[in-house]
């Protein structure tokens, strides 16, 4: 599992000019599933993400986590950040998980996140989206499991 943790100021996915998930302060995650992915590994991504402290306190440190900030969660799925690109130039995506799979554990994920108390707000599975956002920092962390 690949998370790409983006600290925004807000962030928005549209389909076809249409709004699907909107939040203000807190994390945009583009999330990838790959092989050998389980419900264990999206608790485990859950439990890290919800414990993250890289927000900043009176004193400038990264200290604060998204609870700590009453920050808001945007879940985006993304398998291409399962790309192969050693050879050649088009990139492989063999080891990115397939639907119906895949969909299933990030829905698990997006699950655990809002059982930890955090508002989830989501993009589409599979479709064709147009994400926006606001990066604050810019503060972006990948988070390999």
């Amino acid at each position: 599992m690949r998370v790409v943790i983006q600290r925004v100021n807000h962030a928005k996915v549209d389909i076809d000019n249409k709004t699907v998930g909107k939040i203000g302060r807190g994390f945009l995650l583009l999330v990838g599933l790959k092989n050998g992915d389980e419900l264990a590994t999206v608790k485990k991504a859950a439990d890290k993400i919800s414990k993250m402290r890289i927000f900043e306190d009176e004193e400038g440190k990264t200290n604060l986590s998204l609870k700590d900030v009453n920050g808001e969660i945007l879940s985006v799925s993304q398998f291409t950040l399962l790309a192969n690109t050693k050879k050649g130039n088009r990139p492989s995506f063999v080891e990115a998980m397939r639907p119906p799979k895949s969909k299933e554990l990030w829905e698990d994920f997006n699950q655990e996140l809002e059982d930890h108390g955090f508002h989830v707000e989501t993009g589409e599975f599979g479709a064709d989206m147009q994400v926006s956002l606001e990066n604050d920092g810019p503060f972006t962390i990948v988070l390999d499991l």
